[in-house]
């Protein structure tokens, strides 16, 4: 398998509706979860660029689907985060309708990439993140993020819990974006899933 250079990702662009997202060609793989779960630092760490997607202390920043380009024919996808975010009713509306169709229409979407802090049991939102990958037979791989915040063994007990919780069922890791624990497992779990024949 030809490793894939995410580090020469770029930001391609930014969609508020499907109809305004890149051709739906190709391969590419999103990334979702609660707001603050994770999501920009992940991709920042996985492509080694510091401000490629947008970081911020306040949940619920990223409002679009912001759309990265690998290459000519593969992309990472960093989807609105759900949770806390104090905007109006009307917007998480707006975003839920939307990104519904995303993940229930996009036929280049090859697989989720779902952000759960490690430090708490996985919320509501992510339990149906997980329930709908099930229903429309879509890879989805769990990364228990903030790792760095726990001892070793705190980590390894979180990992052990969810997948109990799971019963096995699912693919699951630790990850830190803050020291890169775990970036060997992501990176491999996404260059298969984005490589032709591979997933």
């Amino acid at each position: 398998m030809t490793s894939i250079p995410f580090q020469q990702t770029v930001f391609q662009t930014s969609a508020a509706t499907l109809n305004q997202a890149p051709a739906d060609d190709g391969l590419e793989v999103a990334f979702c979860g609660r707001s603050n779960a994770g999501k920009s630092s992940a991709l920042n760490r996985l492509t080694q660029q510091k401000r490629l997607a947008r970081t911020s202390r306040t949940p619920g920043r990223t409002q679009l689907i912001n759309f990265f380009s690998v290459s000519e024919n593969q992309r990472l996808v960093d989807l609105p985060g759900y949770g806390y975010a104090k905007v109006p009713q009307s917007v998480k509306q707006f975003w839920q309708q939307h990104l519904d169709a995303y993940l229930r229409d996009r036929r280049s979407l090859v697989g989720l990439i779902l952000l759960v802090d490690s430090r708490h049991p996985p919320k509501p939102f992510d339990l149906a993140m997980m329930e709908w990958a099930n229903t429309a037979n879509l890879q989805l791989h769990v990364l228990l993020t903030k790792a760095d915040k726990l001892s070793k063994n705190q980590g390894q007990q979180a990992l052990f819990k969810f997948r109990q919780s799971t019963r096995g069922t699912l693919s699951s890791q630790l990850f830190s974006a803050a020291n890169g624990l775990g970036l060997a497992e992501l990176t491999d779990t996404l260059e298969r899933w984005l490589t032709p024949g591979e997933a």
